[in-house]
């Protein structure tokens, strides 16, 4: 929490909150290192559950990082600020900056089982399926991003819809790579005596993704911002991959 808080005193002085979004990734990475640290703790599973924390944090940071360079402080927390007013600065403390924190705690957790685990069973057939599935969301989320970051390049394409690559089949690779990440991250913890109890991490980021910072509220602007986006959600998945409406429906 400390080092948000100091995360929190630049969005002050920049007076903008976005680059909470930036340090988002990195908290997961340092709090993973810091469990591996634990005495005794720096062990198999908990060391490949750091390194691929590390690669997703890092691929996650710099994506926003280079989106948000220039951009202007994220709508959200402008119309946060323009709510809160004066009182804005020590309200984002506690309602960006805190939570934030404690939401990285509460996901991280099975992490924590990882590294706390006695005894400490040696990597077997499940940690494989979870490395296996950790790649395969970060896989999803990274060429989903990469997709809209290539569309939203070409300037014909302002105002319109991707409906091409991963987005034909989800209305959010990202957010569902996103999802799958963190379900490995659960599976390679699952075999240890306490992981299997940390269910409620994946279980909640899920959530979050799916009910509250991502699909519902990004897709509230999208239906106000892109006359196509409402035939876009008829046909396509909100979220778990699954070929179009139109594909499934036969041909004479």
């Amino acid at each position: 929490m400390s080092q948000l808080s100091l995360v929190w005193w630049q969005s002050v002085r920049r007076r903008d909150a976005s680059i909470a979004d930036i340090w988002w990734g990195p908290g997961f990475v340092l709090l993973a290192w810091i469990y591996c640290a634990r005495p005794g703790s720096f062990r198999p599973r908990p060391v490949l559950i750091a390194v691929l924390i590390t690669a997703w944090g890092a691929r996650l940071a710099w994506h926003i990082l280079r989106r948000h360079r220039g951009a202007g402080e994220d709508r959200r927390y402008a119309a946060m600020r323009a709510r809160h007013g004066h009182a804005f600065w020590w309200r984002s403390l506690l309602l960006v900056f805190w939570l934030q924190a404690a939401l990285i705690w509460f996901v991280a957790l099975p992490v924590l089982a990882a590294a706390t685990a006695s005894p400490d069973p040696p990597l077997g057939v499940m940690d494989a399926a979870g490395t296996l599935l950790f790649v395969t969301g970060f896989g999803i989320e990274a060429v989903g991003d990469g997709q809209l970051r290539r569309f939203k390049s070409v300037a014909a394409n302002r105002g319109r819809v991707l409906d091409r690559g991963l987005w034909r089949y989800t209305r959010h690779p990202n957010y569902f790579g996103d999802a799958v990440v963190w379900w490995g991250v659960y599976l390679l913890v699952a075999s240890t005596p306490e992981g299997w109890q940390t269910i409620a991490s994946p279980a909640l980021m899920t959530f979050l993704l799916m009910r509250v910072s991502g699909v519902r509220l990004l897709e509230e602007d999208l239906l106000a911002s892109k006359p196509d986006y409402a035939a876009y959600v008829a046909r396509t998945s909100s979220f778990v991959p699954w070929p179009p409406l139109g594909d499934l429906i036969p041909r004479e």
